[in-house]
């Protein structure tokens, strides 16, 4: 099998909205209660997906998940008086950040020899934790060939699991044996730790991982208490390359220590605090990229347009460029919708390895896929969804009937 690294990335939802629901993500809170723009954010994301095309990597997408998620709305008895967040729960397009869809082991890393999905449970907050059944029919289906993928139930509720976006694999290739990070927080600062520490060993057991190529490291809690509520908001890796903030982890040093063990070529290109505090880096998502590697072996970094209109942030890509570090691109990309909702380029994708003929075609991109899509989204997406829109029957009809359209031109009804 000739093994790539797929990103699947999120398709944004017509019901896109600003509900403030995400504890400890300080983007979403800060802007609660303002208008959103579903049409641009979803548009901004097919343009994302259409330049990782142009660089020559492989592209797939996941679909916005059905809402109102009419089911919610009856096991929690809601009705037009009820809280008002539990019902924009109900509404919530939050699928659309496929890095908390699933853990993702490719086949070199497990037992059995076969790519290993594990749903995230997303317990600690409602709006996600609705979302683990329909996310795992959707991966069932894509990866559906059982010769090569397995794809498992989330883990028990009792434990929080966030998916991909407290994890990380390190290896020389995509293709070759890699070391598995898992990135948990502890509890007890200002806002909730998302992910569980038996969580990640759980999913570890159930992807049939070797300890020995496992890490295990808590993230630092000064991060989760600046707004750092995933991993992946200040560190990111890519085959033998870790990026990260110098705050990253609970035990800076250690954590490094404790990769080299598993990985001895792990080369880390680390962003200090005097160069950009912890607080810029999570206000720009500079960490929340997508650090790729391009065909010609050299490494990118997509990161949001908001990277660029930071100074200290700026100068230090452009200083790693200027150098003979591993990053040799830095380029930015307009997702401000999802940014302004807490989500950068790294939030909208989730990282498969696998033989692109293994996987349902039907989830992965080309251009007459991409302007299918972008047709649909272009005519039936809402243009903009004002809080007191959030649970009209007007909007409903047109959430649900824009859905079912882009299921119709994607050739992929049954997920109605």
């Amino acid at each position: 099998m000739s093994l790539v690294e797929i990103n699947f990335d999120g398709i944004v939802g017509p019901s896109h909205n600003y509900a403030g629901l995400s504890l400890g993500n300080i983007a979403s809170a800060s802007h609660k209660g303002e208008p959103s723009y579903p049409r641009a954010a979803a548009l901004q994301g097919m343009a994302k997906m259409r330049s990782n095309l142009e660089l020559g990597l492989a592209q797939g997408f996941l679909l916005p998940l059905p809402r109102p998620n009419f089911a919610l709305i009856r096991e929690l008895a809601l009705d037009a008086a009820s809280e008002p967040a539990l019902i924009a729960a109900a509404w919530s397009a939050s699928s659309m950040w496929t890095a908390n869809a699933a853990t993702v082991s490719p086949a070199p890393d497990t037992a059995d020899g076969r790519c290993h999905l594990t749903p995230a449970n997303l317990v600690t907050m409602i709006h996600r934790g609705q979302e683990w059944r329909d996310t795992r029919r959707q991966l069932a289906l894509a990866f559906a060939d059982e010769r090569h993928f397995a794809v498992h139930d989330a883990v028990p509720a009792s434990f929080g699991d966030e998916g991909a976006a407290n994890h990380m694999r390190l290896c020389e290739s995509h293709s070759a044996t890699g070391v598995e990070v898992f990135v948990y927080g502890q509890q007890g600062g200002r806002f909730p730790a998302r992910q569980h520490e038996q969580a990640s060993r759980a999913v570890a057991r159930k992807h049939g991982l070797d300890p020995a190529r496992c890490v295990f490291i808590e993230q630092n809690p000064e991060a989760i208490a600046a707004g750092a509520f995933h991993n992946d908001v200040v560190a990111v890796a890519n085959e033998h390359v870790l990026f990260t903030h110098a705050r990253a982890f609970a035990d800076q040093h250690g954590a490094y220590e404790a990769m080299r063990s598993a990985f001895p070529a792990l080369e880390v290109v680390e962003v200090p605090e005097e160069a950009v505090s912890l607080e810029e880096a999570i206000r720009t998502y500079l960490f929340n990229a997508q650090l790729l590697t391009l065909a010609d072996g050299e490494m990118a970094l997509v990161v949001p347009n908001e990277c660029q209109e930071s100074a200290s942030v700026w100068a230090w890509c452009e200083r790693i460029l200027a150098g003979s570090g591993p990053i040799r691109q830095v380029l930015p990309v307009d997702v401000r919708q999802s940014m302004a909702n807490g989500g950068g380029p790294a939030c909208l994708r989730l990282r498969v390895v696998a033989d692109p003929a293994t996987v349902d075609p039907r989830f992965l991109l080309d251009e007459g896929r991409i302007e299918r899509a972008e047709s649909v989204i272009a005519e039936m997406w809402p243009e903009q969804i004002d809080p007191v829109d959030i649970g009209s029957e007007a909007l409903a009809k047109t959430v649900i009937e824009a859905r079912e359209a882009l299921l119709g031109v994607l050739a992929l009804d049954e997920l109605a």
